[in-house]
């Protein structure tokens, strides 16, 4: 029987009029959740409201594809093996400064936020930055109100520090929703045991990414992405580690958005070629590798999908009133 897949987050083009029949690439039999991200550190709210839009709009009228307002609605769509979509946004910038943004994009289907995307910004410091001060009292004020509309905080791109310091100031559980580990291939996109066990300590989940250069050397194989799982899961057990693809679904795209915006990037992201992602269909092979490799059926289902979707029933809009009935 096929596990529920739960991809934490994946890319379409991040334009208007992208396509999003692709997302049908992920569709199996066990039913699949993807997260697509809406924006980044160069948009405007302005700019994530027009993508979240268009995004959404598109997805209502392709008939395998859902958006999900609830847990309930993941569990309705995914129950007939379709693929249930919701949103995220890499950087606290397309909020404009304004925290009434977040409700407003909660309402459109945003469940995760990152503060900062790999350099300082209000909220706080990025993976790429040298000093790295943690995360500001604006930055704080974010992750409390992320806290009361139903928005999980992810400390993925993050520094350091900013990571930790959201660990400690979140009432709910926070996630690295694709992030791989610092002790297995030394990336400074790639977190430290510290910040996983302090993620694991609020409950939350940390999301092995299909990215070639966040793997190892640019290796994104089944076989690398089992090594950062393994080490994860000896580190801060099978109940806070999950996946998230990090696919691009246009390399093109992605590589121009390097090019408009080399001051978001180092060469840690160009020294090995072109960035090499697993697709779709290698990942939705993941539950058959891991059983290959001797895991108990009960610990692929937590990794392909049991772990964030615990995180969504505790955290999702709806999650407190759910709680205390």
């Amino acid at each position: 029987m096929p596990h529920f897949l739960w991809d934490q987050h994946t890319c379409l083009p991040l334009q208007v009029g992208a396509d999003v029949d692709v997302l049908t690439r992920y569709e199996h039999r066990g039913g699949t959740f993807v997260s697509v991200n809406a924006g980044y550190s160069p948009h405007s709210f302005a700019d994530a409201i027009a993508l979240l839009n268009h995004y959404r709009t598109a997805v209502e009228a392709h008939p395998d594809l859902e958006l999900a307002q609830s847990v309930d609605d993941v569990d309705r769509i995914t129950s007939t093996g379709r693929i249930a979509v919701v949103f995220d946004l890499e950087d606290s910038a397309p909020l404009d400064d304004d925290l009434d943004s977040l409700a407003t994009l909660a309402s459109l289907g945003v469940r995760t936020l990152l503060p900062t995307y790999n350099h300082a910004n209000r909220a706080g410091s990025g993976c790429l930055d040298n000093n790295d001060t943690g995360l500001t009292v604006w930055g704080k004020a974010i992750i409390a109100e992320m806290n009361a509309v139903g928005i999980v905080a992810d400390g993925s791109h993050c520094s350091t520090n900013t990571g930790l310091d959201m660990c400690r100031t979140s009432a709910s559980p926070v996630v690295y929703s694709h992030s791989c580990m610092k002790t297995v291939w030394d990336h400074p996109r790639n977190i430290t045991d510290d910040q996983a066990r302090a993620c694991a300590d609020t409950g939350g989940v940390v999301g092995i990414t299909g990215v070639g250069i966040f793997l190892g050397p640019n290796t994104p194989t089944l076989e690398a992405m089992t090594r950062h799982l393994d080490y994860a899961i000896n580190l801060i057990g099978i109940d806070h580690v999950g996946i998230s693809s990090d696919f691009s679904f246009d390399h093109a795209d992605f590589n121009d958005e390097i090019l408009r915006n080399p001051h978001l990037f180092d060469d840690s992201y160009t020294s090995w070629g072109p960035i090499q992602w697993m697709p779709p269909e290698t990942l939705l092979t993941l539950g058959e590798h891991l059983s290959s490799e001797g895991w108990a059926e009960a610990d692929i289902h937590a990794v392909l999908g049991g772990n964030f979707y615990r995180v969504a029933q505790q955290t999702w809009p709806g999650a407190q009133i759910r709680r205390s009935e």
